[in-house]
């Protein structure tokens, strides 16, 4: 990692869902999903998943839903932020956050562009479940390891404070 992550408070859940049409038929093996289940580990995180969905709109929403509800203070998706007809992991988060967090979208968004010229055509992402104590941070990342590590070291540095000011909002 690249920063040290702000310290979480302890046994904080996490949740990774991976997206994919061909994983979820087994076609393909997830190799995105188990590397961030390791990475948020290693930060502290408790981490359930990954859980493999097909890419669209309800299968996506409904998961993320889930997750936040679940209690998952972190739901991290791999998958699905391309362009391509099925990418719709966007259009099922958007409506599940209320509030995006811009500025951590664009260092996504550069960092993509920095380890690969397509990866600006990215569409990630990245906002809270509510304001208010336990709350969500929901980030959708590309469906690649090298994706799913750059995105976790963009966000090493700021997880533990996006909880903290969630879990204050309401205090």
């Amino acid at each position: 990692m690249t920063h040290a992550a702000q310290s979480l408070p302890p046994q904080t859940p996490a949740y990774v869902i991976t997206v994919s049409d061909s994983v979820s038929a087994g076609v393909n093996s997830d190799r995105s999903g188990p590397l961030a289940v390791e990475m948020l580990s290693e930060l502290g995180f408790v981490v359930s998943g990954p859980m493999v969905v097909p890419d669209g709109v309800d299968s996506v929403y409904q998961a993320v839903a889930t997750a936040c509800h679940s209690g998952a203070r972190l739901v991290f998706t791999t998958g699905g932020t391309g362009i391509s007809p099925r990418d719709l992991t966007p259009e099922a988060v958007e409506s599940l956050v209320v509030a995006r967090l811009s500025g951590v979208e664009a260092a996504l968004l550069e960092r993509n562009r920095q380890a690969a010229p397509l990866g600006m055509l990215s569409r990630p992402v990245v906002g809270i479940s509510a304001r208010q104590a336990g709350a969500a941070l929901v980030v959708c990342a590309p469906g690649s390891p090298g994706a799913v590590r750059d995105a976790i070291e963009v966000l090493t540095p700021v997880l533990g404070h996006v909880l903290e000011i969630l879990d204050r909002t309401n205090s």
